[in-house]
C-alpha cells in the first residue's frame, strides 16, 4: 500500500538520522570524559610531583630516600645518570621511570635502534624524554606492570599491565644536585567510567531506536489516516460517477485539511462544469432541433408540392441553423482556450462600419461619441461582441439605439450600447449572460436567438482582458458595457 510504504520511509528515515546523531553524541561525550579523567589524573600527578620536588630541593641527595611523601604512589626521584634516589615502596629496586614499557614509544624506539650506532643504554632516546629546563613539568602515559589491586608492582610478580599518567618534575636538592621527580596517577578509573558509558550506550541505543521507529510508525500512521479516507473515498468517486460526493475533511488545522477542502473545492468545480457541459449540450440539441425539424417539414412539403414551398422561410431556417452553429463552435474554441489574435485595431472604425450596415434597420442605432484609441486582440471576436450587443439592443429598443466610447482611464477604453427598451431586472442581470438563457418577458424562440449572444461576448470581453456588465440607460433601457485595455497601456489578450 501506497501509505504504508511512506510510513516505512519516515521510520527509516527518522531511525537513521536519531541514530546518526545518537553515535554522534556519544563518541563526543566519551571522547569528553576520557579528556577530562585524564586531565584530573594529570593535575594529581602534578601536584603530587610538585610536592615531593619541593621536599627533595630541602634534602640531601643522600636523605631523598628517606622522604615522607614517598609512601604515597608511584613516584621516583631520578637524577641526572638516571640512578633512582628514592622511591614508593612498590617501586623500591625498579628501574627508572625512563625504562618503563611504552607502548606508543616501542616501534619508534626500535627503528631509532636500527638507524642509530651508538647503542648505549643510558642514551636519552632509550628513556622517557625529561622535562626541559625552562619547563616546570612535562606529561606522558605510560604503562605499568600492576598487581590484583591495580597497583603498580615489580614485573615478574605482575599480573597485568595499567596506564598511568606521569608528569616529571625537574628540581635541585640541598646540596644542588639536578633530580627529576617522577609522579604517577591511574588511569584505571577512566578507562571504567568510559567502559561503563560505552557498555551502557551500546544497550541504549538499540532500544532508544527502536522506540523512535514505533514511535514515527504510529505518528505517521495517524497523520496518514485521513489521507487514506481521501484516497478511498476518490476511489468510490471514480468508479460511481458521483461528482456531488465529497471527501471528508479532517478536523485538523493542517495540510491533510486543506488538501480535502481543495479536493472537495475541485470536485465541486469539475460537478459544475460537467453539469454546465450537459446543459449545454441538451440545450443545443433542442435549439438545433427546432430549426432543422422546420426547414424538412418546409422540405417534404415543397417535394410533395412544390407549388407549397416557402422559400423565405426555408433560407431564415437556413440561417439561424447557420448561426447557431457559429455560435456553438466559436463557444467550444472559447472553451477550449483558444487566444485572440495578436493584433491592433480601431473599435472606432469598427463601430462605424458595423453602424453604416444598419441604416435601414427598424431601429437605426447612433454614435454619439468616438475616440481613437486601438485596442489588442481579435478584430474578428471583437466585432462579433459589437454586433451581438447591436442585435440584443435592437430588438428590445422602441425608438432608440445609442453607441457611445470614452477613454474611462488612462490605458482603458468603454463602449456602451444603451436602448429605451424595457431594460434588464437587477434580479436577473447575473443570468442574462448565462449560455441559453432568455428572459421569458424579453423575447420568444422565433423572434429572439438562442440565448448565446451574451455569453460569447462575456467570454470574447473576458478573453481579451476586459469585462462586460449590464445597468440601467439613462433613457431607462438597458446599458451594455464593455471595458478593455487599449494597446497602448492594457495588458495583453489572455489565452
Amino acid at each position: 500500500m501506497r501509505s504504508g510504504s511512506v510510513r516505512l520511509r519516515a521510520a527509516l528515515g527518522a531511525t537513521a538520522v536519531v541514530a546518526a546523531a545518537l553515535v554522534a553524541v556519544g563518541l563526543l561525550v566519551v571522547s569528553v570524559l576520557r579528556s577530562g579523567l585524564a586531565d584530573n589524573a594529570a593535575l594529581a600527578a602534578e601536584a603530587q610531583a610538585r610536592e615531593v620536588a619541593a621536599q627533595t630541593s630541602a634534602a640531601a641527595t643522600g636523605d631523598v630516600h628517606d622522604l615522607d611523601a614517598l609512601d604515597d604512589d608511584p613516584i621516583q626521584v631520578v637524577d641526572a645518570d638516571g640512578r633512582v634516589l628514592g622511591a614508593s615502596d612498590h617501586l623500591e629496586g625498579e628501574a627508572p621511570f625512563a625504562d618503563f614499557h611504552r607502548p606508543e614509544r616501542a616501534s619508534q624506539d626500535s627503528d631509532d635502534d636500527e638507524d642509530d650506532e651508538d647503542d648505549d643504554p643510558d642514551d636519552e632516546d632509550d628513556r622517557s624524554p625529561e622535562p626541559d629546563a625552562d619547563s616546570g613539568s612535562e606529561e606522558e602515559t605510560v604503562t605499568f606492570p600492576v598487581d590484583d589491586d591495580g597497583e603498580p608492582t615489580r614485573a615478574e610478580d605482575a599480573v597485568g599491565e595499567q596506564d598511568f599518567s606521569v608528569v616529571a618534575v625537574r628540581t635541585t636538592t640541598a646540596d644542588g644536585t639536578p633530580v627529576t621527580v617522577y609522579a604517577g596517577a591511574s588511569l584505571r578509573d577512566q578507562e571504567e567510567a568510559v567502559a561503563t558509558v560505552t557498555r551502557a550506550m551500546l544497550v541504549g541505543l538499540p532500544v532508544l531506536l527502536v522506540v523512535v521507529a514505533g514511535v514515527t510508525w504510529l505518528v505517521v500512521r495517524r497523520a496518514l489516516r485521513p489521507v487514506e479516507g481521501i484516497r478511498r473515498e476518490m476511489g468510490t468517486i471514480t468508479a460511481s460517477a458521483d461528482l456531488g460526493r465529497r471527501v471528508p475533511v479532517p478536523d485538523s488545522r493542517d495540510e491533510v485539511a486543506r488538501l480535502a477542502h481543495t479536493t472537495n473545492e475541485t470536485l465541486a468545480a469539475l460537478e459544475t462544469s460537467t453539469e454546465r457541459q450537459r446543459r449545454f449540450v441538451a440545450d443545443a440539441s433542442h435549439e438545433l432541433r427546432s430549426p432543422i425539424a422546420s426547414l424538412r417539414t418546409q422540405l417534404e412539403v415543397a417535394e410533395a408540392h412544390p407549388e407549397l414551398l416557402d422559400l423565405p422561410g426555408a433560407v431564415t431556417d437556413t440561417v439561424r441553423l447557420q448561426q447557431l452553429a457559429a455560435d456553438l463552435l466559436l463557444l467550444a474554441r472559447l472553451d477550449a482556450g483558444e487566444r485572440p489574435q495578436h493584433g491592433r485595431f480601431s473599435p472606432a472604425e469598427l463601430v462605424r462600419e458595423e453602424l453604416s450596415q444598419r441604416a435601414g434597420h427598424r431601429v437605426a442605432p447612433r454614435a454619439e461619441s468616438l475616440v481613437p484609441d486601438e485596442v489588442a486582440g481579435s478584430r474578428g471576436q471583437f466585432g462579433r461582441v459589437l454586433r451581438n450587443l447591436l442585435d440584443n439592443a435592437e430588438r428590445h429598443a422602441r425608438s432608440e439605439v445609442r453607441v457611445r466610447m470614452r477613454r474611462e482611464s488612462p490605458g482603458r477604453l468603454e463602449l456602451a450600447v444603451e436602448d429605451d427598451g424595457p431594460g434588464v431586472p437587477e434580479a436577473e442581470r447575473h443570468r442574462i449572460f448565462e449560455r441559453f438563457v432568455r428572459l421569458d418577458d424579453a423575447r420568444s424562440r422565433d423572434e429572439g436567438g438562442a440565448g448565446l449572444g451574451l455569453a460569447i461576448a462575456r467570454d470574447v470581453a473576458e478573453r481579451h482582458g476586459g469585462t462586460l456588465t449590464v445597468g440601467q440607460s439613462p433613457a431607462g433601457g438597458a446599458s451594455f458595457v464593455l471595458r478593455v485595455p487599449t494597446a497602448e497601456g492594457g495588458r495583453p489578450p489572455v489565452g
